[in-house]
């Protein structure tokens, strides 16, 4: 696991067009989930967002590929998904595929995010 700062220089690896999905999916997770920290996993390839250490403060994660990448949502098997966003067929986490950065814009994208967040608090008995 690497610190935040290191996310530059894991996402160097990847297309310019992962990249720039990347960096904007980052800034919309930030604006949705404030105050969570983010870190990378480069054995897993992945950046995760959590408000608590180790896997229980865990909200969601960004997994790369060579041409997209997927918002990782914890326990999203238990959120609703009007929308029909959440792909998977885990029994607890699911995922939304991201392969342009129009598709950040789905309204429901940041709803499920919030209600990860919401999910997460009610988890952990917090209001972070």
């Amino acid at each position: 696991m690497t610190r935040p700062d290191g996310v530059t220089s894991f996402l160097h690896t990847y297309p310019r067009d992962v990249k720039v999905l990347a960096a904007a999916t980052r800034r919309m997770v930030k604006r949705v989930l404030p105050g969570t920290s983010e870190a990378v996993d480069t054995s897993r390839k992945l950046i995760f967002y959590r408000y608590g250490p180790g896997y229980k403060g865990l909200v969601c994660t960004l997994i790369l590929s060579r041409t997209g990448l997927k918002l990782g949502i914890v326990r999203g098997a238990e959120l609703r998904d009007p929308e029909g966003l959440l792909r998977g067929q885990g029994r607890v986490h699911r995922h939304v595929q991201l392969t342009e950065v129009a598709d950040l814009k789905h309204p429901g994208l940041a709803a499920l995010l919030r209600s990860a967040l919401v999910a997460w608090r009610r988890r952990a008995g917090t209001n972070k």
